[in-house]
């Protein structure tokens, strides 16, 4: 009895395991942000540092660009990406001097694929100050 216990139990454990991989792997996108690095530039703007993994297929098929954006929406400051990177994943582009209004204390980075859109995971980061 007990050896059926442990067994039921090992196969639940195991299918528990493969249902939180397949719902990370589900909630992927085409052009997923995965890590960003905020830091305060000159003159009171700041430069960001964005990593994107992608599934970039050529050059009709790719990350395009990513985007900072207040938590409501408002684009603060956009880089766009002028080739894929097929054999560079995840990529990390710099984006400087991006000017954040008076009382934000934390923004939203978004990338954009050609031709899916912004369909991928965000990332909100909060501000040095």
């Amino acid at each position: 009895m007990l050896h059926r216990f442990r067994r039921r139990a090992g196969v639940a454990s195991a299918i528990s395991l493969i249902l939180i991989a397949a719902a990370g792997a589900a909630g992927a996108g085409e052009a997923d942000v995965v890590d960003a690095k905020v830091r305060q530039g000159a003159n009171g703007t700041y430069d960001f540092d964005v990593t994107v993994r992608s599934n970039d297929r050529g050059w009709d098929y790719f990350a395009d660009a990513f985007e900072v954006l207040t938590v409501d929406g408002r684009l603060l400051g956009r880089r766009v990406l002028l080739h894929p990177h097929e054999n560079e994943q995840p990529f990390t582009r710099e984006l400087h001097g991006v000017r954040i209004p008076d009382g934000i204390d934390r923004v939203v980075i978004r990338a954009r694929h050609k031709p899916k859109g912004y369909e991928g995971r965000t990332l909100t980061l909060p501000l040095p100050r």
